[in-house]
């Protein structure tokens, strides 16, 4: 993988540059939830369009835009964006088969990053996950593996890809094995390594946002480790 490195996190206020326009799909789940919050209350960001598929509360810098992801218009005003970010995923249990999953978390994705891309972004950010690799037997982590291979493909000026573990926080949804995961690795977080303890909502989003607007050319991995 070329030019791969590590992108420096702050827990404090995101540094001001050039404000810009950033795309935000997933903006209603828990990483992407967190993200819009940050986005929004940005100096750096001028607009934010979130393509969701329920309303959104109003602000005066959000373009909410409800979407169909199954009929993505190619041809929208709101593909041209600076940069965007991806948080949408989901579980097999709730998309409903092996194939919704991957519908879900590998071609929505780079459907999106298309789009963006021939509209004139240059800079993309995916919410992935630890043990993403193509080659796995783990479907899951194949999913998440062949994403990142195909994004990387596209060539873009700057490509992020963040890698969480278990994700902390409190979602919609109840996620049983999550939960139980959750309750174990917060009873051994002291002795376990920092790329297997819980990575909290919004240091994932912190990571995310951080890497939109710092836009550093090449191809940049995070490690769960970095979001503890």
């Amino acid at each position: 993988m070329a030019n791969c490195c590590a992108t420096r996190l702050g827990r404090g206020h995101i540094e001001k540059g050039p404000e810009m326009k950033l795309l935000v799909a997933g903006a209603t789940g828990l990483v992407g939830s967190h993200v819009l919050t940050l986005a929004l209350d940005s100096a750096e960001v001028d607009q934010v369009v979130a393509l969701t598929r329920r309303p959104l509360p109003p602000h005066p810098k959000l373009l909410c835009v409800p979407v169909d992801f199954e009929k993505l218009p190619a041809d929208a005003d709101w593909w041209r964006v600076d940069a965007v970010i991806c948080a949408l995923g989901t579980t097999i249990r709730k998309a409903g088969s092996p194939q919704a999953f991957e519908r879900v978390d590998h071609d929505y994705p780079l459907m999106i990053a298309d789009h963006a891309k021939r509209a004139g972004a240059s800079i993309y950010v995916l919410n992935s996950a630890i043990g993403a690799d193509p080659d796995s037997r783990l479907l899951y982590n194949r999913t998440k593996g062949r994403v990142e291979r195909d994004l990387q493909a596209m060539e873009f000026r700057s490509l992020t890809l963040v890698r969480p573990g278990l994700i902390g926080g409190e979602r919609d949804e109840f996620r049983p094995a999550e939960r139980i995961a959750a309750i174990l690795l917060g009873i051994a977080a002291p002795v376990l390594p920092r790329r297997w303890r819980i990575n909290p909502a919004e240091n994932i989003a912190r990571a995310l946002v951080t890497a939109a607007l710092g836009g550093e050319a090449g191809v940049h991995i995070i490690q769960s480790q970095e979001l503890v």
